[in-house]
């Protein structure tokens, strides 16, 4: 890089600073974030591993119920409402956490949701969700494989134009570029709390990977932001999970629809700016990992942070495993993005079962 395109990027990444920390709202949204989430050391995880351990806390991204979710939901419930939409239409596994998310911020806002399910191993995690959605007032639907849901959300997708309400589709765990804007924002929110001492430049970031987007977004915007921090992805899922590539054409929309809002040229990012750790997966999406459970119990017992099965444990068991392997290298920081929201305190009352679609209700008569 010479002197001009070196005074080109600097200039940039100040003109995003700039324009994330004032113009950001100024797209479509609706505020569902408490921000910026701290940062802070898990001394008692740093000791045991032989290298110093950080932790983002975006658990605490909205009191009633955070993680991951909120921060990308802001925006594609702001575009829907803009679009004149009535009706979001998402999908995810039996028990998504996505799809709970959606219904209770999407209610919230004057939104009807419509949500399509896949199989994942049921869990009394997973039908306390399922009864959550239902009460949450979201129409629910079932395809046991991809195929057959594509096929029942394109009927219902249909029906919802006919009743003139406009659907707005977001795909799995909101990775769109829309949705990724959130997780933009977030990597500027991330380097000034690095550049104002609140933490070190961590080496690495471990976040789990499942549909792509808060992996897309934080590499697009650490890279734009100036950090050299590296985005570990730590693969959960097995349904259509994304590769570098899939992550470089999310990014690079996500990129083309700031550009266009802004007007300000990011960095374009190949596949080398992404790595997946597959090791963790475990038998595929939602199922057991005994020693990522393991992790996840150690950590809620001295650090007092709570983990899911699904997505943080996987991803902090990746974490553990690399800094066994790597003692004398930099900080590194796991992102957590499991909300810490009890189902209980988002619906006092969960319903019989029987009040589900039959379809759902196997899901329960046979553990």
């Amino acid at each position: 890089m010479h002197v001009g395109q070196a005074v080109s990027a600097e200039g940039n990444r100040l003109a995003l600073e700039r324009w994330f920390g004032q113009n950001m709202r100024e797209l479509p949204h609706v505020s569902l974030t408490t921000l910026p989430t701290r940062v802070h050391r898990l001394s008692h995880w740093s000791d045991l591993l032989g290298i110093e351990v950080w932790v983002k806390r975006d658990d605490e991204t909205n009191p009633r119920y955070g993680g991951n979710k909120p921060r990308k939901l802001e925006f594609l419930l702001g575009e829907a409402l803009q679009a004149g939409s009535r009706r979001v239409l998402t999908f995810g596994g039996l028990g998504t956490h996505h799809g709970l998310a959606t219904a209770l911020f999407a209610r919230e806002v004057g939104l009807r949701v419509g949500v399509g399910l896949l199989y994942q191993p049921v869990t009394a995690a997973v039908r306390e969700n399922l009864l959550a959605l239902h009460a949450l007032d979201a129409e629910l639907f079932y395809g046991a494989r991809v195929p057959a849901l594509a096929a029942k959300a394109a009927w219902r997708w249909l029906q919802y134009v006919r009743a003139g309400e406009r659907p707005y589709v977001i795909p799995t765990g909101g990775s769109s570029a829309v949705g990724t804007l959130g997780y933009v924002n977030a990597a500027f929110e991330f380097a000034e709390q690095v550049r104002a001492g609140d933490l070190p430049v961590p080496e690495r970031v471990f976040v789990p990977l499942g549909s792509g987007g808060t992996v897309a977004g934080l590499a697009l915007g650490l890279k734009a932001a100036g950090l050299r921090t590296r985005v570990v992805g730590v693969l959960v899922s097995d349904i259509y999970p994304p590769s570098p590539r899939k992550l470089c054409r999310l990014a690079a929309r996500t990129a083309a629809y700031l550009k266009a809002k802004a007007g300000i040229p990011l960095p374009a990012l190949t596949e080398k700016d992404f790595f997946i750790e597959r090791g963790c997966l475990g038998a595929g999406y939602g199922a057991a990992l005994p020693p990522a459970d393991a992790v996840a119990t150690w950590l809620h017992q001295h650090e007092g942070i709570k983990l899911d099965g699904t997505y943080t444990a996987k991803a902090a068991l990746g974490l553990e495993r690399w800094a066994r392997q790597h003692r004398t290298a930099g900080p590194v920081l796991f992102w957590l993005t499991y909300s810490q929201a009890r189902v209980v305190d988002l619906v006092p009352a969960l319903p019989d079962y029987h009040a589900l679609p039959r379809e759902l209700q196997r899901f329960f008569e046979n553990p």
